[in-house]
């Protein structure tokens, strides 16, 4: 059996690698090839070249190397042609993913998979349309996902998140962490205010009065935030003036990936930047406030065209408003941190739809990259 892979981005590149063991573990004849990270590559891809040179968003990033882009699309394209896999699984990324498989489409009768399906629950409803055009079955990570993906003209599984199947850290992790970062016993306030520069560059001044205003009253509590490695040059700056003698973890330390998830257990509550972060911080079952904002005329466009009354997975997944959120215009510090202080006050009354989360997102099957495999192989019948 012959499956040609895509992946563009490091959390593709895990989602990928999960896949690829699941297949192994069903069938002992798969054979792999296309484009992936380390992770896939240690489960046997060759790729045809660094995914690095895939890991771009933004239009001033993908301007600069536009022609380089498309000319990987037309050779990504061009192998799963002329490899003639029995299925090519697209994985997230749709940008350039969706690309490859309407030129493979166009050329030759080979399936096609795509690994995460589009959020077309909370906007741009049309994209999974165009995505029919070309895309034959869909990985859904969310249980309200496929009926949406149905609709639209596609085969469509729940395989479940893989949040599910990360680890959680013990006891004897969080002492040695905290001992590393001198925390101590001192309660501890996890502060994530997002990934992209633009986005910490907004949030870091609003975050930054929200804990002035909630750490007043608790002088002993202390703030860790940990980064990525794109913005572990900045965030010391960021972060000087805030309170709570913020402890920053990037990956370059030694314990990085340990101590990043002690720091998720340990925490008394969160405040957090909208994302999956706050599927990770339930999986921890770490209470949160969620806050967001964008520049001016993306919060107009995007208020405009939002389906949903809330952008927080939590909420979605467990079908409640448990999490509060303070998006574009309401996030404001002075919004924002009655509800911190009330979460650090009452944790409890999120836990009950954090533990729904995580049970609807497959916390007691099998591991997604098992299900996904096993949904790929019995739609194929190969």
């Amino acid at each position: 059996m012959r499956v040609f892979l895509i992946a563009g981005e490091a959390s593709g590149d895990r989602l990928g690698a999960a896949l690829m063991a699941g297949l192994k573990a069903l069938r002992e004849d798969v054979a792999f090839t296309g484009v992936g990270g380390p992770m896939m590559q240690a489960e046997g891809l060759n790729s045809l070249f660094p995914m690095d040179e895939l890991s771009v968003m933004g239009l001033s990033e993908i301007l600069p190397k536009y022609r380089q882009l498309t000319a990987r699309i037309k050779q990504t394209a061009k192998a799963a042609i002329d490899a003639r896999p029995d299925v090519m699984i697209t994985i997230d990324s749709p940008d350039f993913c969706l690309r490859v498989a309407r030129r493979v489409k166009r050329a030759a009768d080979i399936r096609t998979v795509h690994y995460v399906a589009p959020s077309v629950w909370a906007w741009r409803s049309g994209r999974a349309r165009k995505m029919a055009q070309v895309i034959d079955h869909v990985l859904a990570l969310l249980p309200f996902e496929p009926p949406l993906m149905h609709a639209a003209g596609m085969e469509c599984d729940f395989v479940g998140h893989p949040v599910v199947s990360e680890p959680i850290a013990d006891d004897t992790q969080i002492g040695a962490m905290r001992a590393r970062h001198g925390l101590g016993q001192a309660p501890v306030l996890l502060t994530l205010p997002g990934s992209r520069r633009s986005e910490v560059t907004r949030l870091a001044p609003i975050f930054r009065e929200t804990l002035n205003r909630v750490l007043t009253n608790r002088p002993d509590m202390r703030v860790v935030v940990p980064t990525t490695a794109n913005l572990a040059a900045l965030m010391p700056d960021l972060i000087a003036d805030w309170p709570g003698d913020p402890v920053l973890l990037t990956p370059d330390q030694p314990d990085f990936t340990v101590d990043k998830r002690a720091a998720f257990k340990t925490a008394q509550g969160a405040l957090a930047a909208s994302g999956t972060v706050s599927l990770e911080l339930a999986a921890n079952d770490t209470p949160m406030v969620i806050a967001y904002d964008m520049a001016p005329l993306s919060r107009l466009i995007i208020s405009r065209m939002l389906k949903v009354d809330t952008v927080t997975l939590v909420n979605l997944v467990s079908e409640t408003r448990a999490v509060p959120e303070f998006i574009g215009k309401a996030c404001r510090a002075k919004r924002i941190a009655p509800a911190l202080a009330q979460m650090l006050d009452h944790p409890q009354a999120q836990y009950d739809a954090m533990s729904l989360t995580m049970e609807r997102l497959g916390r007691s099957g099998e591991p997604p990259g098992l299900r996904a495999a096993r949904a790929v192989l019995d739609r194929l019948q190969v």
